[in-house]
């Protein structure tokens, strides 16, 4: 996208909210004329519903200035990135995210005088907005990008997964999460439940509308289960509706909401009861029974936390009671008060298709649970009896009945079933698959905690039941084979579901677990992270009938996936920081009076040499810690941090050594090609086509006397820096960036040449005494090259040296290959910032119709400044500058040293994951460079360095 796109559509959406509110008024004035107009008033503010850059379009929206006060209270936005761009690179987008998020975070302050003063309420005080993310599946915006912290305050709005949806449960790609059926049906009754009925309007609270959207979205598993998922306090759900009463001693009681009235049972309809006297309670068919549990008795010995989970539904198929002890103060009460129901705390999990019974008694395998129940110790303090009471079974008719019911509770202690899965476990299943065995009665809730995040290491997480008592149910020995055992075993044991939390995109669930890849869609390891986004917490709800062999591997080329879409942004921003690091070498060798290396080679060193990856690599980030420190903000997970930056830089340095050898292809190919013609053309020159060429070159000689002509030839480099300037402040800073690169290929190409043609002719002069160089057509080619360049004439030896110097071939060689390494470590520069530019390029084709407008400021600013340090830092001799003034001393200015300075300036912007941050270093570097040349020029310095009074030290 572009930023000056997107200020367009808001200002579009501005227009388009005022229009409606208007059209109300317009049609409510002619019904008025016509005498059926209805009491009532007018809306006067709507609800903006955006997927994508739409839902931050519709927030730049709400802080527009010409936008009527209160007219968007309410905003749902899908997959929409509110933190930054999915991968900040136009310079101008990223500012326009930055100053959109600022503005917002301003607008839910207090505004008061500068003496603190209280002078009105937050001017968005009355604006909730809520994120739906789509979780894993969604590769253009992750989950963390979706993100309201630090913009929107938890009092006003809520960032939720689709995976954690209620009625959903789905990770979705970025386009079906419009058309996704249970998505689209959630969200639209939601909306729908927005608007009080008796006005017609959206509500005015906004903690009512927020209290709206938690009901109707989040599922409230997170809520239940914080303790057991480590929750942060800022993510929990809204508390689940309940009514308030009083006891005898006149203390407020919460107690959860009971069933619907118009679902009601008998209580004398219930057939006889059943105490239960193990820890575990089993129902498998909807029998009418009541089953009487002890907490006193079956809570002892640290088992103080009960799970049930079930297929039966809440209130018309299953429901539970807190009953207390007899002889309390609450004895007192009436039966309906003494006992609590608290069957609204059961909690809907997605679930497969249950298995059909044919006929009565043909049940083959064990129905999966849908819902799953939890209560911890304070919620059950107080209270001796807790009861499990299943409705008896509907009557059928016409059809097969239902699969047979399910229902599995137990008493546990959660501290049994905590597995902690350590780094070194993690790193070793990448290569070897590793098991974890759960023995019969073991608890129902299992909880693994992997140290490092399964959105950055997929885990294949697969169950196999292994045992389930069979061998203790009198079968013989032969029977008791492993089909007879996976039989049984699929009857009694119900399918596993794992629960899989993460602190940035909140709930996973996989029900009838087999064999499946957990993954989540978390961010850690970024500077902004935080500690818990290190872990991955997975809640395994397994039969505890049964025994399991779980088996965990990890997948390299997954997690390498993983890690190139998470960090795309980290590494764009390394890479401008290794072509900086790249050219401090170059410039550092050429202050040293050595000769110039590649960039293949010192993009290699940046790898090899300990004393190059340490002060480039490593420090930035202990510094970025530091920082952290000093502006008393979180650390992130240190270990993670750094290891993963590391991978990203050695990424990095990978992608640009790809690019320079793609490019030296090119170039290669290309003076191949060049050196075959010219080599040719002598014997092309006796053809009739060769007199026809220069005849029409003759002819057009007129036309390249005109005076605007040769002054255009004479200034080649001034003619192209204004053009590249023209293009990219009128039409788009990629046009300019190419007139740039075009500028540096013919350079490079004409450089190489001159370096392949003066080693062939040396070449060819020691292995053949016959072989005979035509030095007068060679140099005056060469001339011609280098008066078409205009900027490397300087540095060609004089005729006299060439004929004179025996060794005249190899320095006029050398020279050029230095001047290719140069150049050619400015176009891979120009080059990385010019595909910054393209997805901006891309959205301004497609709006070509639509009309057009200039450019950004700030892009065109810093384009200019790129072009700047093309032109002025053309030559490698510009690499260093000597500097007087009226009383201060010569000053010897380095380049190698500002390209360092912007080399860790674009490491920080990657860190912070802001690499459109890293072209103001670039046009910084364009800046400083002109203004040293202009600093040069009038002081009157027009003396510069020439490659003749450079002395090489080492050999080639």
């Amino acid at each position: 996208m572009d930023g000056a796109i997107l200020e367009e559509h808001t200002e579009y959406v501005v227009y388009a909210i005022h229009k409606i509110l208007d059209q109300y008024k317009v049609s409510y004035d002619a019904r008025t004329r016509e005498g059926a107009a209805v009491s009532g008033s007018l809306p006067k503010s709507v609800i903006l519903v955006g997927h994508s850059m739409g839902g931050f379009v519709a927030r730049a929206a709400v802080i527009h200035p010409h936008l009527r006060k209160s007219a968007v209270e309410t905003i749902l936005t899908l997959s929409t990135p509110h933190q930054s761009p999915p991968v900040a690179l136009q310079p101008s987008l990223g500012h326009y995210f930055a100053r959109v998020n600022s503005e917002w975070i301003e607008g839910y302050k207090v505004q008061t005088t500068n003496t603190g003063r209280y002078v009105s309420d937050p001017v968005l005080s009355h604006v909730v907005v809520v994120s739906i993310s789509g979780a894993y599946n969604d590769y253009q915006v992750r989950s963390k990008l979706t993100s309201l912290d630090n913009i929107v305050p938890p009092t006003h709005g809520f960032m939720i997964s689709s995976t954690a949806m209620k009625n959903v449960w789905l990770s979705m790609e970025h386009q079906a999460i419009l058309w996704c059926n249970q998505l689209v049906v959630q969200v639209s009754h939601t909306l729908l439940s927005l608007i009080d009925s008796r006005t017609g309007q959206p509500f005015p609270d906004t903690q009512k509308r927020l209290t709206v959207f938690a009901r109707m979205l989040r599922s409230g598993i997170s809520h239940n289960f914080d303790w057991m998922m480590q929750l942060p306090s800022y993510k929990r759900s809204i508390n689940i509706p309940v009514q308030n009463t009083k006891d005898v001693t006149g203390s407020l009681v919460h107690r959860p909401v009971a069933c619907p009235a118009n679902i009601h049972w008998n209580d004398g309809g219930l057939d006889r009861d059943l105490y239960i006297q193990i820890n575990e309670v089993t129902v498998l068919a909807m029998d009418g029974r009541r089953r009487w549990l002890d907490i006193q008795k079956l809570g002892s010995n640290g088992k103080s936390h009960f799970v049930l989970v079930t297929n039966l539904e809440p209130c018309s198929g299953i429901r539970l009671h807190l009953w207390p002890e007899k002889g309390k103060s609450a004895s007192s009460l009436p039966l309906n008060d003494r006992v609590v129901e608290v069957t609204s705390k059961m909690m809907r999990i997605p679930s497969g298709p249950a298995p059909r019974q044919l006929e009565p008694g043909s049940q083959t395998e064990q129905a999966p649970p849908s819902a799953v129940f939890w209560l911890g110790p304070e919620d059950m303090h107080g209270f001796r009896f807790l009861t499990i009471s299943v409705a008896p079974r509907p009557t059928i008719s016409g059809r097969p009945p239902p699969a047979a019911s399910m229902a599995v509770g137990q008493f546990f202690n959660p501290v049994e079933g905590n597995q902690e899965l350590s780094p070194w476990f993690m790193l070793q299943s990448t290569y070897s698959q590793k098991d974890l065995l759960l023995e019969e009665t073991h608890p129902l809730a299992v909880k693994l905690s992997f140290a490092i995040s399964l959105g950055l290491l997929p885990v294949t997480l697969s169950l196999k039941t292994v045992g389930c008592g069979i061998r203790n149910s009198g079968l013989p020995e032969e029977e008791a084979g492993d089909l007879e055992s996976s039989r049984l075993c699929k009857l009694r044991c119900f399918p596993p579901v794992a629960l899989a939390w993460d602190n940035t995109s909140g709930l996973h669930i996989y029900p009838n677990l087999n064999s499946e890849t957990i993954v989540v869609d978390s961010s850690p390891a970024h500077w902004s992270s935080s500690q818990q986004s290190e872990k991955t917490i997975v809640l395994l709800l397994v039969d505890p009938h049964c025994s399991y062999k779980s088996s965990i591997s990890i997948s390299v080329s997954a997690a390498a996936s993983r890690l190139l879409l998470l960090y795309s942004p980290k590494i764009v921003g390394f890479s401008i920081a290794v072509v900086f690091f790249a050219l401090m070498r170059q410039a550092y060798s050429w202050d040293l009076d050595l000769r110039i290396p590649s960039m293949l080679t010192v993009v290699e060193s940046n790898l090899t040499l300990i004393s190059h990856f340490f002060p480039l690599a490593i420090l930035p980030i202990f510094f970025s810690l530091f920082l952290s420190l000093l502006m008393s903000q979180p650390l992130p997970p240190f270990a993670s941090f750094i290891s993963i930056s590391l991978i990203c830089y050695i990424f990095a340095n990978g992608f640009v050594a790809i690019l320079i050898l793609i490019s030296h292809l090119v170039f290669f190919v290309a003076a191949v090609t060049h050196i075959f013609i010219k080599t040719r053309w002598q014997m092309w020159e006796q053809n009739v086509c060769f007199f026809l060429i220069r005849w029409l070159v003759n002819r057009s000689s007129s036309f390249f006397s005109l005076k605007v002509v040769r002054v255009l030839r004479a200034n080649p480099v001034l003619v192209m820096a204004l053009t590249a300037m023209v293009l990219a402040s009128l039409i788009h800073p990629t046009f300019g960036l190419l007139i740039l690169l075009f500028s540096h290929f013919f350079c490079c190409h004409n450089a190489l040449c001159s370096s392949f043609l003066t080693a062939s002719c040396r070449s060819n002069g020691q292995n053949n005494e016959n072989f005979e160089c035509n030095d007068e057509d060679y140099k005056v080619s060469e001339r011609m090259k280098f008066k078409f360049d205009g900027s490397f004439n300087r540095t060609f030896p004089s005729e006299e040296n060439l004929s004179n110097s025996p060794d005249s071939s190899k320095s006029f060689g050398d020279t050029q290959l230095d001047l290719f390494h140069h150049r050619h470590g400015l176009l891979i520069l120009h080059l990385v910032a010019t595909m910054m530019f393209a997805p901006s390029v891309v959205a301004w084709f497609q709006r070509l119709a639509l009309g057009e407008s200039l450019p950004w400021l700030l892009d065109s600013v810093l384009c200019i400044g790129v072009i700047l340090h093309g032109i002025c830092n053309s030559k490698p001799e510009f690499n260093s500058f000597l500097l007087s003034y009226t009383g201060i001393p010569i000053r010897n200015v380095r380049l190698y040293f500002i390209y360092l300075i912007a080399g860790y300036w674009s490491y920080f912007s990657a860190l912070t994951l802001a690499p459109y941050r890293a072209f103001y270093a670039m046009g910084a570097v364009g800046g400083i460079s002109f203004a040293l040349r202009m600093s040069r020029r009038l002081n009157g310095e027009k003396k510069e360095v020439t490659y003749s009074s450079r002395k090489h030290s080492h050999r080639h």
